[in-house]
């Protein structure tokens, strides 16, 4: 499998009128020979080359609505202005070796005083939610810095900023996997800034423990050729699965350890960071897996072909919603909330948490999760009666699923794309769109659908929403970030491109 950038000028959303801030894509192929590295204009996958991955293509877009300042302190500005170092943000996809210095890591392991192997200043929270074999969770040495994440040689990455969002997309030819994340930030983009510049090394830094252990205990498929070798083969997979989700859980809580320690060590200067917070969405594509980690309320969301029917005729295409929307308009967050806090009268107030927040479970946001960095704010920031905290939890939903032969595409998005467009619109959006242009950019068609959608709810035109100035243009639609991923071998000839 080879992946391939592509630069498309001109094309834009609006070329006079408004702009997409983040637009990037790839196409995969498996011809071996690949095409030359650097960017190709008007160049098409063939549909007759078989193709061995699980995804064919993927773009993705964005659009800005807040205003945010230039660039973050957080860490005294140790994590900056550069916080996308290794990514040519927001314009291509670009091939780099994986693994180059884990230099961010050596920032934080410095800024924290602790080791590499153990990032955070304090003990990771518990997680208990998956059981793996001992072999997985066993002490083991470092890798040495020329180890790789699953063994990769080189990685393609792409990614950038739209107002407080982050996305990034990183993918391995060679061991044909593909990392996908969505960073909706809020009350500011220090969160977010903080997950694009760390959560992804932290996750490449443990999968390769896993991976060459779990290579150890994996039989062959030559030499399974009993009942016993399939269910030992069977076994050993689930107990990879599980130790994978395993991994993307305790990244996630060192992540937060360490942001929160940061913002306790700095809040004196700059208490805002206490109510600083992001909702994550994290996307691994491994072989026929796909693995999802969720905090709040961006979506990820499955088109799939009802059993049955052929996905070359006109069979129906379903909507399945892989993550969990963490929000007090889930009755089971909410109840979840209300059970946890007995104490509390209010936990809820006016459809927020503690008048705050309408998500239940985010990345940062140390305010609504211990007393004294509450205590960090004045007046009416201040949240009143913080009874017994912590109010907002750091606990992902995690899911893995099997990709099956009906399963069509993928789409990962921040909450502002699903403020106007249900999970079925959106399918149908896009299936529609890929059925009648064949190469063309999902993403950005998805952006530009609701964009109309938004504009039309204003009494604007399109082009006089998109003149609206970022953080005006917050009162008529959300950051909005969008990734669509094709799945299948060969189910359609794509082009991916990125608007510059």
């Amino acid at each position: 499998m080879a992946l391939v950038a592509y630069i498309m000028q001109g094309e834009d959303i609006n070329d006079s009128e408004g702009e997409i801030k983040v637009s990037f894509g790839y196409q995969c192929n498996s011809g071996g020979d690949g095409i030359p590295s650097g960017a190709v204009k008007g160049v098409e996958s063939r549909s007759d080359i078989p193709r061995n991955g699980s995804f064919s293509c993927l773009s993705g877009a964005a659009l800005s609505a807040n205003a945010t300042l230039a660039n973050t302190n957080i860490c005294n500005g140790l994590i900056g202005s550069d916080i996308l170092p290794s990514l040519d943000s927001p314009n291509s996809f670009r091939r780099v070796p994986s693994s180059p210095s884990l230099s961010r890591l050596d920032i934080l392991s410095s800024s924290l005083q602790s080791s590499m192997s153990n990032l955070s200043c304090s003990p990771p929270s518990p997680v208990g939610s998956y059981e793996t074999d001992s072999y997985i969770l066993k002490t083991m040495s470092v890798p040495t810095r020329s180890d790789s994440f699953l063994n990769a040689v080189e990685v393609q990455v792409a990614g950038g900023a739209a107002g407080e969002d982050r996305v990034q997309a990183v993918c391995s030819e060679e061991n044909e996997w593909l990392f996908c994340a969505i960073y909706d930030g809020f009350n500011g983009r220090d969160a977010a800034d903080f997950l694009a510049g760390t959560l992804y090394e932290t996750i490449m830094f443990n999968f390769n423990l896993l991976d060459s252990e779990s290579k150890q205990y994996v039989p062959s498929i030559d030499t399974a050729s009993d009942e016993s070798s399939y269910l030992e083969m069977e076994v050993s997979s689930r107990s990879f699965r599980n130790g994978v989700l395993d991994i993307l859980h305790r990244a996630l809580s060192q992540a937060e350890n360490d942001f929160l320690y940061m913002v306790e060590q700095e809040m004196e200067d700059r208490p805002d960071l206490v109510s600083v917070g992001s909702c994550v969405l994290v996307m691994l594509l491994h072989g026929n897996n796909l693995y999802t980690l969720n905090l709040g309320d961006s979506r990820a969301v499955l088109a799939t072909f009802d059993e049955g029917n052929d996905m070359d005729q006109s069979g129906r295409l379903k909507a399945i919603q892989l993550t969990d929307s963490h929000t007090v308009d889930n009755e089971l967050e909410k109840t979840r909330l209300l059970s946890e806090h007995p104490d509390d009268s209010m936990p809820v107030i006016a459809g927020k948490v503690k008048g705050k927040l309408k998500v239940t479970r985010a990345f940062g946001v140390g305010y609504l999760k211990k007393k004294k960095l509450n205590d960090a704010l004045m007046g009416i920031l201040r949240v009143r009666n913080l009874i017994s905290p912590p109010y907002i939890s750091t606990e992902p939903s995690l899911n893995v699923h099997e990709i099956s032969k009906s399963d069509h595409f993928v789409i990962i998005g921040s909450d502002g794309l699903f403020d106007f467009l249900s999970n079925e619109e959106a399918v149908k959006l896009v299936h529609s769109y890929i059925s009648s242009n064949p190469s063309g950019d999902p993403a950005k068609f998805l952006v530009e659908q609701l964009v109309i959608k938004a504009a039309h709810s204003a009494g604007f035109s399109k082009g006089e929403l998109l003149n609206i100035p970022a953080g005006r243009r917050r009162k008529y639609h959300d950051d909005v970030t969008v990734i669509v991923i094709i799945l299948g071998t060969n189910h359609r000839t794509s082009k991916a491109s990125t608007c510059i």
